[in-house]
């Protein structure tokens, strides 16, 4: 008979899912930067690589408070958003919409991550990882800063030069 599983269970398996999906993150930032034709939205994607790697940071500190080894678990997800996010910089390379086209992929990457972080830390909460609420609710705050960037961006010049061309 299959083990009750619990919400710590749900937890632990859902912190695997984004150790992973930030991993997978951190080597689409570099092409991403490389990609951007506007200088603002390259120091963008750079800035947001530098915040990663402190989020992988924080995860592994949410792993310790566990007693937990900090692994991965394959995340189709974001697999398939970066994906898209390729198909993008392929399909749109040198046109007026390639930066539109990037913030659209770096923002469906920024909305998994908001979903997931506020999700472990109310369950962080609910199980009394105070501690790990913290280190969430760090990275949920610059995950949702760097989204508000994105629309910034994308409203005062991106979008536009799209549209223009």
């Amino acid at each position: 008979m299959a083990k009750e599983k619990t919400l710590e269970d749900l937890f632990y398996d859902t912190l695997k899912d984004i150790y992973f999906a930030e991993r997978q993150i951190l080597r689409a930032l570099p092409k991403m930067a490389r990609a951007a034709q506007s200088p603002e939205l390259k120091a963008g994607f750079e800035k947001h690589r530098e915040e990663t790697e402190g989020q992988v940071e924080r995860l592994q500190q949410v792993f310790e408070l566990m007693g937990k080894r900090a692994q991965g678990k394959t995340c189709e997800a974001i697999q398939g958003i970066i994906a898209e996010g390729e198909e993008i910089m392929e399909e749109f390379k040198g046109t007026a919409a390639l930066d539109a086209g990037l913030i659209s992929a770096a923002q469906a990457v920024e909305h998994y991550e908001i979903a997931r972080y506020g999700t472990l830390k109310t369950w962080a909460a609910t199980l009394g990882l105070k501690d790990a609420v913290r280190l969430l609710d760090q990275t949920l705050q610059e995950e949702t800063a760097t989204d508000k960037t994105l629309s910034q961006l994308a409203t005062t010049a991106a979008n536009q030069k799209a549209k223009a061309a």
